[in-house]
C-alpha cells in the first residue's frame, strides 16, 4: 500500500459504485498503480491496459470501475486532495512553533517534486478544462485557513484581514513558483535542491510577516 492510502484513512470514491471489499482493493490498487506509473511518465503516454497490467489486474477490472481514463484520473485527484489534506492536519496541529515553517515547506516542495508528472497533468488539464482546478482550488484555501487557525492560536487573538491577506498571498507566492517551476522548469534553482526549499521558507515568512504575527508583544515604553 502507497502513501496515499495509508494516510488516506476514509478516502472518497470516485467512479462507479463499489459493492463488495474486493471492490475496494481493486479499486485501490488501480489507484496505486497509477500514481507510480505517473512517476515514470505523463498521463497520455499511459494506456488502460498498462494501468491494469501495473495493478495485476484485468481491463475489464479497470472498466467495472471506471468509465474512462478521464474519470480514473479524477480519481487519481481526490486521492490526492484526501492524503494532502490529512498530511496538512497533521502538520498544522503537531508541529511545534519554531520547525513550523521550514517542516510545511520542506513536505510541500518535495511532495510536488515527487509527483511533479501527475501535478503536471493536473496543471495542464486546468488550461484545457479551468472547472477541473476547483476542487484543488478549494483546497488550497482550506489550508490557507488550517494555517491562519494555528497562527491564531499561538497569537492568542483572531488576526485582522490585512494580515489574513497577507497569508494568503504567501501561499499563493510559494504554490504559484511550484506550479510554474513544474510546468516550465525556470531555474535558477532547480525544485529539488535545498536552496529551493530554503528560499520558498524566506519568502513565505517575509510576505506573511509571520514572525511578527506569532512573536512577543512589544513592550510598553517605561514611564
Amino acid at each position: 500500500m502507497n502513501e496515499f492510502n495509508k494516510a488516506a484513512a476514509t478516502p472518497r470514491h470516485f467512479g462507479l459504485a463499489i459493492k463488495q471489499e474486493r471492490g475496494r482493493i481493486t479499486y485501490d490498487a488501480l489507484i496505486e498503480a497509477g500514481f507510480t506509473l505517473l512517476e515514470e511518465r505523463d498521463l497520455q503516454d499511459i494506456s488502460i491496459a498498462e494501468l491494469a497490467k501495473e495493478a495485476g489486474y484485468s481491463v475489464g477490472a479497470f472498466y467495472a470501475r471506471f468509465r474512462s481514463k478521464d474519470e480514473f484520473f479524477n480519481a487519481l485527484v481526490h486521492r490526492h486532495l484526501d492524503f494532502r489534506t490529512t498530511v496538512q492536519v497533521q502538520i498544522f496541529s503537531t508541529l511545534p512553533l519554531a520547525t513550523l515553517l521550514p517542516s510545511m515547506m520542506h513536505n510541500i516542495v518535495n511532495y510536488y517534486w515527487e509527483h511533479r508528472k501527475f501535478w503536471r497533468a493536473v496543471l495542464m488539464r486546468s488550461v484545457r478544462d479551468p472547472d477541473s482546478y476547483l476542487p484543488m482550488r478549494a483546497h488550497r484555501q482550506e489550508a490557507t485557513e488550517r494555517f491562519i487557525n494555528r497562527v491564531e492560536l499561538e497569537a492568542t487573538r483572531l488576526l485582522s484581514a490585512e494580515e489574513r491577506a497577507n497569508i494568503a498571498f504567501a501561499f499563493q507566492v510559494i504554490l504559484g513558483t511550484i506550479d510554474s517551476t513544474i510546468i516550465n522548469e525556470p531555474g535558477p534553482v532547480p525544485m529539488n535542491q535545498a536552496q529551493f526549499i530554503d528560499g520558498l521558507t524566506r519568502t513565505f515568512a517575509l510576505v506573511s510577516n509571520f514572525d511578527k504575527l506569532v512573536g512577543p508583544e512589544p513592550s510598553a515604553p517605561s514611564a
